[in-house]
């Protein structure tokens, strides 16, 4: 008989991360961060990645509010509530239709299957928009738990770029009316 638990997918639903919660949490904030957006949010939020992130963030939807129902979301398992990770676009669809979808899991939670929850997520998202034809993820040549979470998804290799921050990282494309809900 094999002792190993069963995998039960997750389910996680997102809770937006407003201009007050982004701004918040890009300053440290995090009593801030939480209140504004309504739920507990994890110390991860203003770690200095996640802090230089959400301030870029806060800045995008300062000069364009229109892409805020793309943007960063906070990540929330269901059915018990616990803030998980953040999940969003890196923007609406550009004038190809392409949006690309970001997310990170905070590392208490990581390895039990909420980033899959969170892109399956994403992705349902992305093809339920008319104005959407290709959803993008492009991730790190070391990041090797997001290359992995990624496979299943349709997912292409379509190219390679180098960054200054990040390093090389790898270009990722799924058609939306591939995506399967």
């Amino acid at each position: 008989m094999n002792n190993e638990p069963l995998s039960v997918p997750k389910c996680v639903r997102f809770v937006e991360l407003n201009a007050k919660a982004l701004r918040a949490l890009a300053d440290g904030d995090l009593a801030g961060g939480s209140t504004e957006a309504g739920v507990a949010l994890d110390e991860h939020f203003v770690g200095d990645r996640a802090r230089w992130i959400f301030g870029y963030r806060a800045d995008q939807l300062a000069k364009d509010p229109s892409v805020g129902p793309w943007i960063a979301r906070a990540a929330v398992s269901e059915p018990d509530g616990t803030v998980v990770g953040d999940a969003g676009f890196h923007g609406p669809p550009d004038e190809a239709g392409v949006v690309e979808v970001g997310y990170t899991v905070v590392p208490a939670y990581r390895r039990q299957g909420y980033a899959r929850a969170m892109l399956r997520a994403l992705l349902v998202r992305a093809a339920a928009e008319p104005d959407v034809r290709t959803v993008r993820a492009t991730i790190r040549s070391d990041n090797d738990a997001s290359l992995a979470t990624i496979k299943g998804f349709g997912f292409t290799r379509v190219g390679e770029r180098g960054n200054e921050r990040d390093g090389l990282e790898l270009v990722f494309e799924v058609p939306a009316d591939a995506i399967q809900s």
